[in-house]
């Protein structure tokens, strides 16, 4: 994600359309991937980024460069996920990609290539889904977005002690898991 200049920020904060838009346009597709490595879905992914933009839209004016943007918008974009995701959980729906399924023409040769990708994903999300959405929030910050303890400790408004035995606690599970299949 590319560094959002200040009075870009300053002028959407006040209810410039145009500089929301830019810093959409800047930072949607970012919001959407941690989105979707948290959620492991492409809807629920889409269902969090657009809620995220609503709480930007809404707290901009809050924002008081106190740390910075990205790691302001890393918070949301978390917090709204986890949150996103325990609420799925108590939910349990399950939801199909129709328009994935729909489109898709493959030949023998992309079949295979995709089957073998989705494969790797399917265990990745199934590992993932063995931690809890705090562990999980922390292992794909630092593992998958390449953020420091010290990053990951200012996304999440916690301390760098829990964000270590998170990510401690969250690998001995997946090492478990591993060892298991």
């Amino acid at each position: 994600m590319e560094n959002i200049p200040r009075d870009l920020i300053a002028k959407a904060a006040t209810g410039e359309t145009a500089a929301f838009r830019e810093i959409y346009e800047k930072t949607s597709v970012f919001v959407y991937n941690v989105a979707l490595r948290i959620t492991g879905k492409s809807n629920d992914a889409c269902d969090v980024t657009q809620d995220v933009f609503i709480k930007v839209y809404k707290n901009l004016h809050k924002f008081g460069f106190l740390s910075s943007f990205k790691t302001w918008l890393y918070r949301i974009t978390v917090n709204t996920a986890i949150n996103y995701k325990k609420s799925e959980k108590k939910h349990m729906e399950k939801r199909t990609d129709y328009n994935t399924v729909a489109n898709s023409v493959f030949t023998e040769e992309t079949a295979r290539e995709s089957v073998d990708k989705e494969s790797g994903r399917e265990r990745v999300s199934v590992l993932l889904d063995a931690l809890n959405p705090e562990q999980r929030a922390c292992v794909i910050l630092r593992e998958i977005e390449g953020m420091t303890y010290r990053e990951i400790a200012s996304a999440l408004g916690t301390n760098i002690n829990t964000v270590r035995t998170r990510i401690k606690r969250a690998r001995e599970k997946l090492m478990a898991s591993v060892g298991k299949g």
